[in-house]
C-alpha cells in the first residue's frame, strides 16, 4: 500500500544506570553500530541494516526506562499537519529544535494518555547500511557482530488509559488496530497491538496500574535460526533471559525476551504476518491469553507480567 503520514518507528530513547556498561552491552552483545555521542552524554546506535543515523539512544539516569519513543513521518508538511491535528484534538505539543538529537531534524513531542512521551520527526541524516546502493552485496561485516538485529522494530508500553491511546493513535496518527486481548469481562481491552504499516505491529500497549512504563523495545532478526543464534550469544554473555526462544500466538512471531544490564527488557523478534487495512482485528479471550502470548507454554510467567521499567 502507499506509505504516507507516519512511516515507521524511528528511535527509542532509553534510560540506563551505567553508561559504560551499557555501551559495551549494546555494542558487543547486541551488535548495534555506535554512530555518535553528544554533549549531554547520550550515545547513539543504529542496527546494521538501517540507513538513518540512529534508532536507539541511551542516556544515563537514576532510573531505567523509556524517555521517549519516536516515529518518522514522510515529509515536513506531514509533521506540520500532525502538530496541528494533535493540538486540535486537545493534545498539547512541544517543538524540539533540529539538532537537539544528533543528525535529527525538528521533532514534535507530545504526551499520550498513558503518560509516555511520543515524538514525530521528518528528517534524519542517512548514513547508509555499509553497502553500496549500486550492485550491493547481501550483507556487510556488521551483520555478524553480536546478535546483529536488522532494525529496531517496535515497543510495548504499559499504562492505564490504553483506550485513550488507541483513540489518539487511530484518529490523529492514522494507526490501525491489529490484535487485542480482552479481560475477564469480555469487553475491556487488556492489551492492544497497533500498526502504521503492513507489519503486525509498530507499537503495543498493556493496561497497567502505573503510567509511563516500558515493557520492552524489540529488535528484528531475519529468521528463527537467527533467534536461536541470539539465544546462544545471550548464554555466552550470561545475559538475563526472561523467556524464550519461543513463539507468540499474537502476531505469530518467534521471540526471546531478555534484559539489558540496567533491567530494561528487550526482545529479539522474527516472523509474524503481513497486515492490510481490510483485515479484521484478531481478538484473544482471557481464557486463552497464555497461549496468545506464549504459544508453546500456553501460560504467562509472573516476571513477564510484573517487571517493567
Amino acid at each position: 500500500m502507499a506509505m504516507t503520514g507516519v512511516l515507521r518507528p524511528g528511535h527509542a530513547i532509553v534510560r540506563v544506570l551505567d553508561l559504560e556498561e551499557s555501551i559495551d552491552f549494546y555494542t558487543n552483545v547486541m551488535g548495534l553500530v555506535e554512530t555518535g555521542r553528544d554533549k549531554l552524554g547520550r550515545v547513539y546506535f543504529k542496527c546494521w541494516d538501517e540507513r538513518d543515523h540512529n534508532s536507539f539512544v541511551i542516556q544515563q539516569a537514576p532510573s531505567a526506562g523509556i524517555e521517549a519513543f519516536a516515529f518518522k513521518v514522510r515529509t515536513k508538511a506531514d509533521l506540520e499537519k500532525f502538530d496541528s491535528d494533535l493540538r486540535a484534538y486537545g493534545c498539547p505539543t512541544e517543538r524540539v529544535a533540529a539538532g537537539d538529537l544528533l543528525e535529527t531534524g525538528e521533532r514534535v513531542r507530545f504526551k499520550i494518555p498513558t503518560g509516555h512521551l511520543i515524538e514525530l520527526y521528518a528528517e534524519k541524516k542517512e548514513v547508509g547500511n555499509g553497502m553500496s546502493n549500486v550492485n550491493p552485496e547481501a550483507w556487510c561485516a556488521a551483520a555478524e557482530k553480536g546478535i546483529a538485529p536488522t532494525r529496531m522494530d517496535h515497543c510495548l508500553l504499559y499504562g492505564g488509559d490504553i483506550d485513550g491511546n488507541q483513540k489518539l493513535f487511530k484518529e490523529v496518527l492514522g494507526f490501525d488496530l491489529v490484535e487485542r486481548v480482552k479481560l475477564e469481562d469480555g469487553t475491556t481491552d487488556l492489551a492492544i497491538w497497533l500498526t502504521t504499516s503492513i507489519k503486525a505491529h509498530d507499537i503495543a500497549f498493556v493496561r497497567h496500574a502505573e503510567d509511563g512504563k516500558l515493557h520492552h523495545v524489540s529488535f528484528l532478526l531475519d529468521s528463527w535460526e537467527k533467534v536461536l543464534r541470539a539465544a546462544d550469544i545471550m548464554s555466552m554473555n550470561r545475559v538475563s533471559i526472561d523467556i524464550g526462544p519461543t513463539r507468540h500466538g499474537i502476531t505469530r512471531g518467534t521471540t526471546i525476551y531478555f534484559f539489558d544490564p540496567s533491567g530494561n527488557r528487550l526482545e529479539t523478534f522474527s516472523g509474524g504476518y503481513q497486515w492490510y487495512p481490510d483485515t479484521e482485528p484478531v481478538t484473544w479471550t482471557w481464557e486463552e491469553v497464555g497461549r496468545g502470548i506464549f504459544y508453546h507454554d500456553r501460560k504467562l510467567n509472573d516476571r513477564f507480567l510484573s517487571v517493567v521499567t
